[in-house]
């Protein structure tokens, strides 16, 4: 296959940032037992994707069963950013992304589809200067099948011809909804159903039969 569109997921696709976000969540709940530090770090492992408005919203009101507003879930959505935003942009790349990104550049048009807020996600591509690689970059509050149809409708290119990268159900469930063909990365909180198009990193050998 040669996309023409290929779409990435950012943490755990591009970046090795996943454990980054995922010692800010427990981060935000030291106050609390060890049982709901270790049931928030579970949810967001088993959840990548998801945005973390979502998220807080969740270990309030069904961990901690208490009542949550807005104004206190951006609170505490804005303390998760100044933990997480400078390792991020200063995290390892996952082994080999930044060639593919080079190479496939030339090929198709690239874009970022992420759960982290999209103002923050256009700070972080920016920062690493790997913003020329893309030809957009999308994030929350709006959802992954909804930015993969949004890059569909703006680009005028057929969903077989597209392609997503991700780490999580999240992404492959967008994907299935989209029509994408998918491609998973590996890592150790993600099961992927048999049959799931799978590599270790964008080193892996797998990729040459695709003729990207």
């Amino acid at each position: 296959m040669k996309p023409k569109i290929i779409i990435y997921d950012f943490d755990g696709v591009v970046c090795d940032s996943v454990n980054v976000k995922t010692n800010a969540f427990v981060e935000l709940y030291k106050d609390y037992s060890l049982d709901i530090q270790n049931q928030v770090r579970l949810y967001h492992l088993m959840n990548g994707g998801i945005s973390r408005f979502e998220k807080i919203r969740y270990f309030q009101e069904e961990l901690l069963n208490t009542p949550s507003n807005e104004e206190d879930i951006n609170r505490m959505a804005s303390h998760f950013a100044l933990l997480v935003k400078e390792k991020v942009i200063k995290s390892e790349y996952i082994t080999g992304v930044l060639e593919f990104l080079e190479i496939n550049h030339k090929k198709a048009l690239q874009f970022i589809c992420t759960g982290t807020p999209e103002f923050e996600i256009v700070e972080i591509i920016e920062r690493r200067q790997i913003g020329h690689l893309f030809s957009g970059i999308f994030g929350s509050p709006k959802t992954k099948e909804t930015i993969i149809k949004e890059i569909i409708n703006i680009t005028g290119v057929d969903s077989s011809e597209c392609l997503f990268f991700g780490d999580a159900m999240t992404d492959l469930n967008a994907s299935l909804n989209c029509k994408v063909p998918f491609i998973g990365i590996n890592n150790a909180d993600t099961v992927f159903p048999a049959g799931t198009f799978i590599i270790d990193d964008f080193n892996d050998t797998k990729l040459n039969n695709l003729e990207l």
